[in-house]
């Protein structure tokens, strides 16, 4: 009777806390090629990544101590970390909302 493989699942380091946690967990900010820098939903577009954990208190140690920037190479746009506060309060309310219900 043969085993099963167990499939290996991605881990990447967040920028923010530098723990270690699988990629789906994370979220993805990319420069891409001609230099933009944008958040990767899909974890698949194309240049030089960095990721983050989807809390507002990684969030903010990255932005103050320009965490990000240096991942990146490149200055980051304060669109960039709008979008990115918008998207993790969005995240931490879901997570609440699934608490609630499960009680």
């Amino acid at each position: 009777m043969q085993q099963q493989r167990q499939k290996k699942i991605p881990v990447r380091r967040c920028v923010g806390c530098n723990a270690q946690k699988p990629k789906r967990e994370l979220v993805r900010i990319v420069r891409s090629p001609d230099g933009q820098i944008s958040l990767d939903l899909t974890g698949k577009k194309s240049g030089r990544g960095a990721y983050l954990c989807p809390s507002a208190a990684c969030l903010a140690k990255a932005q103050k101590a320009h965490l990000l920037e240096r991942a990146l190479d490149q200055p980051v746009p304060e669109e960039v970390y709008a979008r990115l506060a918008q998207q993790i309060a969005c995240a931490e309310q879901q997570a609440k909302e699934a608490v609630d219900d499960a009680q």
